[in-house]
């Protein structure tokens, strides 16, 4: 196990403890070993300590992963992908965090409205992913459950927006520079192989 992955352990028994913990020099040590965790995190990935801090301060109650969901859509064969701002400029399928009270599908509709300006429908889902399994970077201080569904296009039209300021449609062997902290080539190669008949089903998993 690799520091990243046992500061996230860390952080996770930390914010278990401080949700259960009515001791209060039980809630010192908790404090402490989130704090030992976010240095830990810090030294290991391209964010700051506060930032660490004032992120895992946010969560309470048990620590279980957080959920991404990412839609796959496919016209003339082409993938659509959105402009990361966030990211320099990289692209990625249009998706995001999914927001308490959304299903997933929900999630992903919502997340590729926001991102590109269509209306989609979700139609089957394609993969699973843990995402430090799948090797994407930079690292990040959460344990992260990536969902990703084929979708459908049913309406709506491209428009910029405060994430991604600009969309378009992409030929799976001609993809602009990727946002890898997002989603992979192989991947995208993968849903499209799934999503063409070219590979068998089902969906995949961690």
């Amino acid at each position: 196990m690799d520091l990243i992955a046992i500061a996230r352990e860390l952080e996770s028994m930390a914010q278990t403890g401080l949700h259960y913990a009515g001791d209060e020099y039980d809630r010192d040590r908790y404090k402490r070993l989130r704090q030992i965790a976010a240095e830990i995190l810090a030294e290991r990935s391209n964010l700051r300590f506060d930032k660490i801090i004032d992120w895992n301060e946010s969560e309470f109650g048990y620590a279980t992963p957080k959920v991404d969901v990412r839609a796959f859509i496919l016209r003339d064969g082409k993938v659509l992908l959105v402009r990361e701002d966030a990211d320099a400029g990289r692209w990625t399928l249009p998706g995001g965090w999914a927001d308490v009270n959304d299903s997933p599908s929900e999630a992903t509709i919502r997340e590729v409205r926001e991102e590109s300006g269509y209306e989609v429908e979700v139609k089957r889902l394609l993969a699973v992913y843990d995402r430090e399994r799948q090797k994407h970077i930079p690292p990040y201080p959460c344990h992260i459950y990536k969902i990703f569904f084929e979708c459908e296009i049913s309406g709506g039209a491209p428009r910029p927006n405060r994430e991604s300021s600009e969309c378009g449609f992409f030929e799976v062997d001609q993809l602009p520079e990727l946002s890898k902290s997002r989603v992979l080539k192989r991947q995208i190669e993968h849903f499209h192989g799934l999503c063409t008949g070219k590979e068998a089903f089902p969906a995949e998993f961690d």
